[in-house]
């Protein structure tokens, strides 16, 4: 298989509603963006990170540790949108695979952003996304999207609710791959339905006829949402 060039960009805010400036909060002497950095960069086919931030803050606190920030607009509805806006000011071929990495997640692993990568360069899909065991306990809870797939692996709806009813459901892992020429195609198009409904950007690709690839992988990767999830993610990384 021949990999293509692939860029990961973080989006990173301050104003976050339930955790305002925790992109600069510290766990052992990184900043918890620094962390998802550290995490990204082990991934082999990743070629180049970008932080994409609209906080001067955040951008000094990235390139303290010697990483590239770029500022963005601050009125974005989606890290998607400010995702496009990075991807634009850097002049990529359209080709480009551009990998949304979310800010708030210290462990996503690297080995599951290269089996996102490598879905992405076979091409039969606008997005390559991913999906991996949910626990059964877990399944009412809205925080936790789920996802169902035909039997090729296409996406065939995500939502917060429990999908299928009588079955096992698989949890949606927020990492997208696309390519830069759809990912400036996906922010032009109009808000759809079922995205408002249940809040998810993802449908818009689908109501529109879309196909968005899931990719199935064993992670353990968890966003960072609240402070509680902080104190999770400190203690999961004191030492015994």
């Amino acid at each position: 298989m021949k990999f293509d060039v692939a860029i990961a960009i973080i989006p990173a805010r301050f104003n976050s509603t339930r955790f305002p400036g925790k992109p600069l909060v510290e766990i052992d002497g990184k900043t918890l963006i620094e962390h998802v950095y550290r995490r990204v960069e082990q991934a082999s086919l990743v070629h180049r990170i970008i932080v994409a931030t609209d906080d001067l803050r955040i951008a000094e606190a990235v390139r303290r540790f010697g990483a590239t920030a770029i500022m963005t607009r601050n009125d974005h509805q989606s890290g998607t949108d400010r995702l496009a806006e990075a991807a634009a000011s850097q002049g990529l071929d359209p080709d480009t695979l551009v990998v949304n990495v979310q800010g708030d997640e210290p462990m996503v692993e690297p080995e599951v952003i290269d089996k996102a990568i490598s879905a992405a360069c076979l091409g039969d899909a606008e997005i390559v996304t991913l999906m991996t065991r949910l626990d059964p306990a877990d399944a009412a809870d809205p925080n936790r999207v789920k996802v169902v797939t035909d039997r090729n692996g296409l996406a065939l709806y995500f939502s917060r609710s429990k999908i299928p009813w009588g079955g096992t459901c698989s949890l949606h892992l927020g990492l997208y791959v696309y390519r830069v020429g759809f990912l400036k195609k996906f922010t032009k198009l109009e808000p759809a339905p079922l995205e408002m409904a249940e809040r998810l950007e993802q449908l818009r690709a689908l109501e529109h006829g879309y196909r968005i690839r899931v990719v199935e992988v064993e992670s353990e990767s968890w966003g960072i949402d609240t402070p509680a999830d902080l104190e999770r993610f400190r203690l999961i990384r004191s030492p015994q």
